[in-house]
């Protein structure tokens, strides 16, 4: 219930003796009171409470139920999560079954239990606690097929869209970015996303296999082709068929095999070192690299009737420092992940977060997970510490050169809110405090900004 104590209960009752009962009854529970419903919404905006009770007579007519349903509707309207509990002496089943119909938590009649009220209530705080901590968890996540890129940042969140929208098509994808970027995640996404996902994806690296293997790797080899060759092997684009094949690190590819590999994205054919036999393959083609293939292609390193057949749709992925807040995102998600390999409870704490958040990570998230799991592993209390962390001394930030008052004060804010957001793992109450405002007041930053809650 911590995420809840930053918002109070607020009690909503005209007959100010009963007003002091109910709030003395549920002194556990910290409290603002109101009198009527101007009054009330005052508060629930001030204050944006968890849990309300309420009595359905209200000023100026405390004698009818028509104020109290016009609040209870208003509460409801501002916030469909908040827990609202009817206390009323207008003790009759419409009134009841009427307020539920709208939305209400519970219905209870006056007078009431104090045990049956703090019971309650504490429910009420429990089920807006785990409602909360749903709607952060899915905030912070991508759908099922791209739950292994954890992000916030508006232009990453762009990507997964278009990784989406190319899915079920068969157009060739070029995945550019720094390594550790998170181009095989995305390229994985891509996969589960399509029509061929009960196929196999399967992933090589261009880079790390000598030009001597890589054809036999790629293409396949039959039995004799060469000295080892023991037995007829199917390559790595065989082995994709009604699949999806990576061809990571394309850049490196040598010269030699990019005809080759050409002949196949036009022809739809293999033929395996030492063989004679066309072998058609189906099968769907993303590559990655790090390196600038349209510089490769100037510079001749690089076949241009290649590229213009692997670069249908290309996606050009920002390095971690470009992605506001991330770093402090999936610094947390990292903690939770290796504390729980070793069995640890650990937090980040506030110079651990300040000292990630100014890294500038050349090496991108693999160098952050790295840093994190030394992290883990040096810290020794629950808390990991700047000097848990290890990382030398902040980054200066570059400077908005906009002098456009409106762009700049608008792209302050987002990053501010984006920052407040990851540094508080989501919580949307603790991301309020750290930003000085309410918690109504950021739902519509987030809303102007287009960023999802």
């Amino acid at each position: 219930m911590s995420p809840d104590k930053l918002q109070p209960l607020l009690v909503v009752e005209d007959d100010l003796a009963l007003q002091k009962q109910i709030k003395w009854s549920l002194d556990r529970f910290e409290s603002v009171t109101a009198h009527d419903r101007e009054s009330a919404m005052t508060q629930l905006r001030r204050h944006a409470p968890a849990v309300v009770t309420m009595d359905l007579g209200l000023p100026p007519d405390a004698d009818a139920v028509s104020e109290g349903f016009k609040l209870l509707e208003q509460i409801l309207g501002a916030d469909p999560d908040t827990k609202v509990i009817v206390l009323t002496g207008q003790n009759d089943q419409s009134n009841a079954l009427k307020a539920v119909a709208m939305g209400a938590y519970d219905f209870l009649a006056k007078p009431f239990e104090p045990e049956v009220l703090n019971l309650t209530v504490e429910r009420a705080f429990r089920l807006h606690h785990l409602q909360t901590e749903n709607k952060r968890l899915r905030a912070m996540q991508m759908p099922d097929t791209l739950a292994g890129l954890l992000t916030r940042d508006p232009q990453m969140l762009r990507i997964c869209r278009t990784i989406e929208k190319v899915a079920n098509t068969n157009a060739s994808v070029m995945l550019l970015g720094e390594s550790g970027t998170g181009k095989e995640v995305l390229a994985r996404g891509l996969h589960q996303l399509s029509n061929r996902k009960d196929g196999k994806f399967v992933a090589i690296n261009c880079a790390a296999i000598p030009e001597n293997l890589l054809e036999s790797e790629l293409f396949g080899y039959e039995k004799g082709a060469f000295t080892g060759a023991a037995k007829t092997t199917p390559g790595k684009i065989e082995t994709a068929h009604a699949g999806t094949l990576m061809l990571d690190e394309i850049g490196d590819m040598p010269m030699s095999l990019q005809a080759k590999l050409l002949r196949f994205l036009q022809e739809r054919v293999v033929e395996r070192v030492g063989g004679r036999q066309e072998i058609a393959v189906d099968v769907r083609v993303v590559c990655a690299t790090h390196q600038n293939l349209t510089q490769c292609v100037k510079e001749g390193r690089f076949r241009e009737d290649l590229y213009y057949r692997l670069a249908e749709i290309v996606v050009e992925i920002p390095p971690l420092r470009a992605r506001v807040g991330d770093a402090a995102l999936l610094a947390h998600d990292f903690v939770r992940r290796f504390g729980q390999e070793h069995r640890r409870n650990l937090t980040l704490a506030d110079d651990a977060l300040r000292a990630i958040e100014a890294h500038p990570w050349p090496g991108n998230i693999r160098e952050l997970e790295n840093c994190i799991k030394r992290a883990t592993i040096m810290a020794d209390g629950n808390q990991i510490t700047a000097d848990d962390v290890g990382l030398a001394g902040a980054a200066s930030a570059e400077g908005d050169r906009s002098l456009d008052l409106r762009v700049t004060r608008e792209a302050a804010e987002q990053r501010a809110v984006l920052a407040a957001l990851a540094r508080a793992d989501g919580t949307i109450a603790k991301a309020a405090d750290l930003l000085g405002v309410s918690r109504p007041t950021l739902y519509d930053l987030m809303h102007r900004l287009g960023l999802k809650p």
